[in-house]
């Protein structure tokens, strides 16, 4: 996701900004609002990553984010956003897209530089799809870069998201709400497992692109609905990969799964009808446990698409989960 006249014009300029995102939404968190409160001191805080480090020298009051998960922890703590990606917003996150108060930066991908230096952030956050801009970025304010393992080979994708969670509320001022959420991200947690542990069904996660599809295992941006939320994966053979295993109609009938979520990335990203059983039908499906029993999930593809392991997702996806386990 800087006395006398400046100190005016600062708060005349928040007065603004809050005034104008008042009007344009209907949710106060998702406004370009001041902090909760006026620090009179703030203390540094450095930030290591692999891109560099990233020094915080004054209370953020104008944040960008290109990442939804970013803008989703940004909400969550109720942080002074000024800018983000509008390309693809998550549809719970729309408030800020329709927000012209609140300015589009770029694609998610590709950053608009002089854009940027016109809104004159003092906070930028990234993840790995704008790292390659991340030095022209931390040339126009202090950058922060979270880096996601995208093919979770620690298996720490969950301990990280809380990690970064905190981080964040440590920078805006509010560590206080920061270990509110996390408790609910581990209290979302708990109460899936209370629904997956000890049960037998096995699930496999794919993903439909333009008529093909791709598996996502324990080694995959979505490991963590394996090793957190507790659900068995249906097949053990998915290669570990930032864009998942391509696979065929054959791959899905011999793995058999109890449970079959599809995430939809054609219908988000050239913004078509999604995917139902309809136009999934054919003969090899059928022939699964998954399609004879009812539990193909049809999953919320914004939302597992666009997003990680930020709170709001992991809830959503949590939910649609559990789901899964209702046929």
């Amino acid at each position: 996701m800087s006395i006398g006249k400046a100190k005016t014009i600062r708060g005349a300029l928040l007065a603004v900004a809050v005034a104008a995102g008042l009007q344009g939404c209907d949710k106060p968190s998702a406004q370009a609002s001041a902090p909760v409160a006026a620090h009179t001191h703030y203390e540094p805080i450095k930030i290591e990553h692999p891109l560099g480090s990233t020094m915080i020298t004054q209370l953020p009051q104008r944040v960008v984010a290109f990442d939804m998960s970013e803008l989703d922890t940004l909400d969550q703590l109720d942080a002074p956003v000024v800018g983000i990606a509008k390309d693809y917003v998550a549809s719970f996150l729309t408030q800020y897209r329709d927000n012209p108060n609140i300015m589009d930066v770029g694609s998610t991908i590709q950053p608009n530089l002089e854009r940027l230096h016109a809104l004159k952030p003092d906070l930028i956050l990234i993840s790995p799809l704008q790292a390659q801009s991340y030095a022209e970025l931390s040339q126009i304010a202090p950058t922060l870069y979270d880096d996601v393992d995208l093919t979770n080979q620690h298996g720490n994708l969950f301990a990280t998201a809380k990690d970064h969670l905190m981080t964040l509320g440590r920078i805006l001022g509010k560590e206080a709400l920061a270990r509110q959420k996390v408790a609910q991200m581990d209290a979302k947690v708990e109460q899936t497992r209370r629904v997956t542990d000890g049960r037998p069904e096995k699930a496999l996660i794919v993903l439909h692109n333009n008529g093909a599809f791709t598996s996502y295992g324990v080694k995959s941006r979505y490991g963590f609905i394996f090793d957190t939320l507790g659900v068995k994966p249906a097949s053990t053979d998915i290669e570990a990969g930032l864009h998942g295993q391509p696979i065929s109609n054959e791959f899905i009938q011999q793995a058999d799964p109890d449970i079959l979520y599809v995430i939809d990335r054609t219908a988000v990203m050239e913004r078509r009808p999604a995917l139902d059983m309809k136009s999934l039908d054919n003969p090899l499906l059928r022939k699964t446990k998954a399609w004879t029993n009812g539990r193909v999930i049809f999953v919320d593809a914004q939302t597992w698409y666009l997003c990680t392991v930020s709170a709001t997702c992991l809830g959503r996806m949590a939910d649609e989960v559990v789901q899964g386990y209702k046929g």
